[in-house]
């Protein structure tokens, strides 16, 4: 009874965020702070991140390839279709949770604790609206960072495979372009846009919700990343079979 109750808790808390906007000169510089705090303050976990996974994927994908009829090329392929359809939007969403979604549960909760939330409240603000929209509002911009990623990734097995002579690199390219479907792109932005979704809305609510003091923060934060890793794993599955199976 009490996820049921945090389910339809949390979809209040949406349609809450939703009313009584504040105004656009506040609102405004609200979102681009959040731009800076998690857009651009996360680029260089996932760029370091990503340039090392995409060498792993190919070094492992080149290693298991011992049969001398089976093409060079498949190295390039497997490491486009691993990092573009999984590793680049979901394990970077995952990562994302860890950094993104605890800091946005901390700052919402030690607001909650040092009574910021409740001044806001009594100057008739509305708290979920001025806190977590601007947050939603910044993460749109999260398919910039899975761009880059996806990049980053296939660079990185690009970089693994010819300098470790597992792969030629006009085979990894080759492999890189071979049977190319647009849809896989698509598909993984699609993930993404609602990934970012759930990165800024489920930490938020743990964050706005929590009672307590400091301690309690911290444990709110390792809540919040729990759920927003396995909401992001079933939603990662749910859509695959929609649009893939």
């Amino acid at each position: 009874m009490k996820y049921l109750q945090n389910i339809g808790k949390y979809f209040l808390m949406i349609r809450e965020v939703f009313n009584k906007p504040t105004k656009w000169s506040i609102m405004k510089t609200l979102i681009l702070k959040e731009i800076d705090d998690l857009i651009y303050g996360s680029l260089g976990i996932i760029v370091f991140i990503s340039f090392f996974v995409g060498g792993v994927v190919a070094i492992q994908t080149a290693l298991n390839i011992d049969n001398p009829l089976i093409p060079k090329y498949l190295v390039g392929f497997a490491t486009r279709q691993s990092v573009i359809l999984e590793f680049a939007p979901t394990f970077t969403s995952i990562i994302m949770a860890g950094k993104v979604g605890s800091y946005i549960t901390s700052s919402i909760g030690t607001m909650r604790v040092t009574e910021q939330i409740d001044a806001l409240e009594v100057m008739g603000i509305n708290a979920l609206n001025y806190l977590v929209f601007p947050k939603i509002i910044a993460l749109m911009l999260y398919p910039f960072i899975i761009a880059i990623a996806m990049y980053l990734g296939i660079f990185g097995g690009w970089v693994a495979a010819v300098f470790g002579n597992y792969s030629t690199s006009a085979e990894f390219v080759q492999g890189i372009q071979v049977d190319f479907k647009d849809f896989h792109v698509i598909y993984a932005f699609t993930k993404t846009i609602i990934f970012a979704f759930i990165l800024a809305t489920i930490p938020a609510f743990y964050g706005f919700y929590m009672k307590g003091g400091a301690l309690e923060v911290g444990k709110a934060s390792t809540t919040s990343f729990v759920w927003t890793s396995v909401v992001i794993i079933i939603v990662n599955y749910i859509i695959t079979q929609m649009m893939l199976g």
